[in-house]
């Protein structure tokens, strides 16, 4: 993890209040897994950094892909960040989603609003071994749609939207394809959503990202302490430091 003043090179709203952020420098070529995130430091008037997760990586042109969206006055300042402006970005942070799957498997991915930036670099490594990929996405609405094209490019696609508007009116639990062929599933999302995931696939083996406010990003401050599982025997995890992609059997979801 290193600290890098890295470059805007593109820079856009690409859904309702959703935002693609394409930076360059050095700290795209030590992204080692998918699931990973960068802290950004919007201005010195937000002392708190913002974790984003990373959503691709391209190794050509020196640059990470970053999708946020607007969640408050930090986020809003950062829509005003132009193209060859810099930011101040420490990264890449976090333990990812391990790429094991072997060819001719098949991985379920399943990403619910802002949680399904990391599923896309996760998408295109498991693509690249020969695994069989599906997803579910999840949507508030169809104006909140972004980066569906890029999934259906790598596989089959299943969407909601809670209101219906785009897709099967509901929740992603709603439109899990059959699991008969599935060997491992993936997901990231709100906490609710990954409790909901996680008991419907009882059984299967996967991994979860965690979505969490965090406070430094490197698990010294212990601002996104998560309760693990007894089985676990840990006691806690920090989502910024140990995660934040675990096992579901490893941590309990408030």
């Amino acid at each position: 993890m290193i600290r890098e003043w890295m470059s805007i090179v593109n820079h856009q709203e690409i859904a309702s209040q959703t935002y693609l952020l394409e930076l360059q420098g050095e700290i795209s070529s030590l992204v080692k897994r998918p699931g990973q995130f960068v802290h950004i430091q919007v201005s010195s008037q937000y002392f708190l950094r913002r974790p984003v997760s990373i959503a691709d990586v391209s190794p050509v042109k020196g640059t990470i892909t970053l999708l946020y969206k607007v969640m408050g006055d930090g986020t809003e300042a950062l829509t005003n960040k132009r193209i060859g402006d810099k930011l101040d970005i420490v990264g890449p942070g976090g333990n990812g989603f391990p790429v094991e799957q072997k060819e001719g498997e098949e991985a379920l991915l399943i990403g619910g609003g802002i949680g399904i930036p990391p599923l896309y670099y996760l998408a295109k490594q498991l693509t690249a071994r020969g695994v069989k990929v599906n997803s579910v996405l999840g949507y508030r609405s169809k104006a909140d749609l972004f980066y569906v094209e890029e999934f259906k490019a790598l596989g089959s696609v299943q969407l909601t939207t809670n209101d219906g508007s785009a897709g099967k009116q509901g929740f992603v639990t709603d439109a899990l394809p059959s699991l008969a062929n599935i060997d491992q599933y993936y997901t990231c999302g709100p906490s609710i959503m990954l409790k909901n995931v996680k008991k419907k696939l009882d059984g299967l083996p996967g991994y979860i990202s965690i979505e969490e406010r965090m406070g430094c990003g490197i698990g010294a401050c212990f601002a996104c302490v998560l309760e693990t599982t007894e089985s676990c025997g840990k006691g806690y995890v920090r989502v910024c430091s140990d995660g934040p992609v675990f096992r579901p059997e490893e941590v309990v979801l408030s």
